[in-house]
């Protein structure tokens, strides 16, 4: 069986997949390595480019919820 999530259930990854396409972000809302996200490297290219065009689309975030030392919201 192979590692990379994708080979393993025969699909590519897609900017309307979230769900998916969450498990591959950071808590900061980062795009994880390769190493660390253990797919191969045709569907990291895909993923962080499906990722890269649901941010565009308002879909996913840029960045994590963040608040400032007092509290405020920024």
């Amino acid at each position: 069986m192979t590692d990379c999530f994708y080979c393993a259930h025969k699909v590519d990854p897609s900017f309307e997949d979230t769900v998916n396409l969450q498990k591959f972000l950071t808590a900061r809302k980062k795009i994880t390595t390769a190493e660390r996200s253990q797919l191969c490297a045709k569907h990291q290219r895909k993923t962080a480019k499906a990722v890269k065009y649901a941010r565009f689309l308002a879909l996913l975030p840029y960045t994590a919820y963040q608040t400032d030392k007092a509290g405020i919201e920024s």
